[in-house]
Order: C-alpha cells, then structure tokens, then sequence
C-alpha cells in the first residue's frame, strides 16, 4: 500500500503556524528596548565581576571616618590586607548580591534609556544631540536606581560586616545574615519600608547626572574611536570609549557616591558617625575629614571604572547586536 503525501509527520498548516509564531517571538526581542533590556543586564553582571575586588574595597575605603586606619593604606597594600583576612571570599563578598542588583539595574537603565531617547528623535533610530543624551540618560539612571535600590543598600553592609573594622569585631563563630536576613533585620529595626530606601536622595543627586554624562560621553567618544569610512568602532575602541565615559562621569559625580555609602550605613552601630541629613553630612565630612573626605576611596574607584565601563559597554553592544540579529562586530 503506497504511504499517504502526509505520513511524514509534517503538517503544513502546523508548520506554518509554529515558524508565524517564532517569528513573533523575534521580532519582540529584535526591538530596540527590548534588546537593550537584556543586553543591559549582561553587560550589567560581566562589568560588576570583573571589577569586584576593587568595587568592595572602594566601599570600605567610603564608609571609614576619621580616626579609623583598619583601611588607611594603599590599594595594594588594602588589597593583600584583604586577602589574608578573608581570602578569595572576600574578594567576593557581596557581588552576589551586587549581581542580583545589577542585572535589573542596568537593564532598566539601559531599557529605559532606549525607551526615552525616543522622545527626542526625529526618526525612529535617529540620533540625539548631547544634551538629549544628557536629560535621557539621567531619567534612565533615575528609574533604574529606583528599582533596584534596597538591594543596593544590603550589598554595601555585606561588603563591610565581614572587614576587619575594629569596631565591627564580633564573636568568634557568629554566622553573619545574608541577603534576606539583613533586609529583614533592617524593616524590622530600623523603620519598616523607608529603611531600605535610606539615603536614596543623595543616590538620586550623583546617578542621574552620572547616567547622563556616561550616556553623553559614550557616545561622543565612540565616534571618536570609529575608523576613518566605518561606521562602528571597532571592540577595542568600544574598550576605550567605555574607559573614557566611565571615568569622566564618576570623577564628576563622586562626592554623591560617598554619601550615598555613609547613609546606607549611617544607622550601624561602631561607624563612628550620625548624621541628620545631606547638608549635615557634608558639613561634618569637610570638619572632620577636609574635603578630600568627600572622594574616599576615589581611587580604587577610577582603577575599577575603566574595565568596568569599557566591558560592561562591550558587553552591551555584543549582546544587544547577538539579539537583533546583527552582524558579528568586528575585533581587530
């Protein structure tokens, strides 16, 4: 008996319907926002663990006031302290957390940077003028850090609760909280839901203009970087114009990141500081620790933000062209 046209199994209309249906699944991730939306949070997790060590110490460099040297030392040297305290562990500590935080962090960022850039252009892909660039930017680094801030403030005390702080010395054995356990223990003692937003004004105040000028920068800079007749940089000049932004925008704006980690650890016992408020702040800051109070840890911070922002950059560009559908960027 001779096999019927169908018995292979294949059914057109099926067919047909399955392929319709993939192709609306591309389409959607093809979108622009959409793209960036997981391209931001890759990039987001690449650049935050290359750089971990140096993201931590910068952190402990921050929340150290005057007549505490557990940490007053070179970066080397707090680096090889690190190391013999706590190991690859504390190289380490809270970048799982600070990961968790990332990835919807700067996917939103980049998302709704995306989402808000088309607001000003003039045709769907057109370019934007920098200060467009500027005003974007900052709303994308507004929403993003709004998000994701709780998460934020438990990476910081992650970071410092296991540092050999004299103050902060405790039994021998005692199990330090986790993730949970510290946003937990903060809603429980420390003033419920608007705990976990301490400090968020002066967070606010540094990442819009932050985001701003990072997004502004990039741009401008990559041009720069383009080969003479090429439309895109090549990855290493990706590389570089990733370094630039980085690094203009964080020594524009790191005062506020210094503010930021004093109020997010303002309400732990042994820090040696109260403060009432920003302006408060910044007064007993500059008394007590001059001015150069306000740009602790500015330099593990400017070593970290070049391979931070120039992979995280990469990253992004890589994923977001892999999801559109985009030819493979050239490396050499």
């Amino acid at each position: 008996m001779r096999p019927h046209k169908h018995c292979s199994g294949r059914i057109p209309g099926l067919e047909s319907a399955g392929e319709a249906g993939l192709d609306r699944v591309r389409d959607f991730f093809q979108q622009p926002v959409v793209a960036s939306f997981i391209a931001g949070g890759i990039a987001g997790a690449v650049s935050r663990t290359v750089v971990s060590p140096l993201e931590r110490l910068k952190i402990l460099f921050q929340v150290q006031s005057v007549g505490r040297n557990e940490y007053k030392m070179s970066v080397p040297k707090a680096l090889a302290k690190m190391w013999r305290d706590e190991g690859w562990r504390g190289f380490m500590a809270g970048n799982g957390t600070n990961c968790i935080r990332i990835v919807p962090y700067s996917a939103v960022q980049f998302g709704a940077y995306n989402m808000y850039k088309r607001f000003f252009e003039s045709e769907p892909g057109g370019q934007l003028g920098p200060y467009q660039r500027l005003f974007c930017g900052g709303l994308a680094g507004i929403t993003s850090v709004t998000t994701t801030y709780p998460l934020d403030i438990v990476r910081t005390r992650l970071s410092i609760q296991s540092a050999s702080f004299e103050s902060l010395k405790r039994e021998a054995g005692q199990k330090l909280p986790g993730m949970w356990g510290i946003l937990v223990a903060m809603y429980k003692n420390e003033g419920g839901f608007l705990a976990l937003y301490r400090g968020i004004l002066p967070t606010v105040a540094g990442v819009a203009p932050y985001v701003g000028l990072n997004f502004m920068v990039y741009e401008m800079a990559r041009t720069k970087f383009t080969p003479e007749g090429q439309k895109d940089p090549t990855a290493i000049g990706k590389l570089g114009a990733g370094a630039v932004s980085g690094a203009i925008a964080q020594t524009c704006t790191y005062p506020f990141d210094v503010l930021r980690r004093r109020f997010q650890v303002n309400t732990m016992t042994g820090m040696g500081y109260q403060y009432n408020g920003i302006s408060d702040a910044i007064r007993m800051i500059i008394k007590t620790e001059g001015i150069r109070g306000m740009y602790k840890g500015i330099v593990p911070n400017l070593l970290k933000v070049a391979p931070s922002m120039a992979s995280s950059w990469l990253s992004f560009e890589l994923t977001r062209d892999f999801v559109m559908g985009k030819r493979r960027t050239q490396f050499l």
